[in-house]
């Protein structure tokens, strides 16, 4: 199963070769559910179904760099492939009212992940993030128009910070 593991750059420093190693947390997928609701509106291929599942981690990324203003203010998505035992159901945080339908839950340690790709902001995305923790709604708009970059498991020590 491919998962969208949300992160920040700070964890890309865990990274050894093409590989990492994941504690339990929230990633996102193609859920069912996610499925459901792309086909309820018309939308049956799967690429895009994936693509709003990316679109979800990209989205708790932000969260991940709230909480931990000292990391590098760039959103940061790992793909990887998991058995799909690894994973159930996502668990919500205390203060959140409701789930993407592509959450779920990283259920036990997993050593030695084969990373696929990683997707992060171009540098000039940091401002927007800034600006969108501000509440400027210019920023939040500009934000969640910018398409994260691709970068190949050999290119990840490249990434700008």
């Amino acid at each position: 199963m491919r998962i969208y593991v949300p992160a920040t750059l700070n964890e890309l420093d865990t990274v050894t070769g093409s590989t990492i190693d994941l504690e339990p947390r929230r990633a996102h997928t193609a859920t069912k559910e996610l499925v459901a609701q792309y086909a309820a509106e018309d939308v049956t291929d799967i690429e895009e179904v994936e693509y709003g599942a990316h679109l979800a981690a990209a989205a708790d990324s932000l969260m991940l760099i709230a909480a931990n203003p000292d990391v590098p203010w760039l959103r940061l998505i790992i793909s990887v492939d998991v058995p799909d035992a690894a994973v159930g159901p996502a668990v919500p945080g205390s203060d959140e009212e409701d789930l993407s339908a592509s959450a779920v839950q990283i259920l036990e340690p997993l050593k030695g992940v084969e990373i696929a790709c990683v997707h992060v902001d171009e540098a000039e995305a940091a401002g927007d993030v800034q600006g969108m923790f501000e509440g400027k709604d210019e920023a939040i708009d500009s934000l969640f128009e910018r398409e994260l970059l691709w970068y190949a498991t050999s290119e990840i020590a490249d990434i700008p910070r």
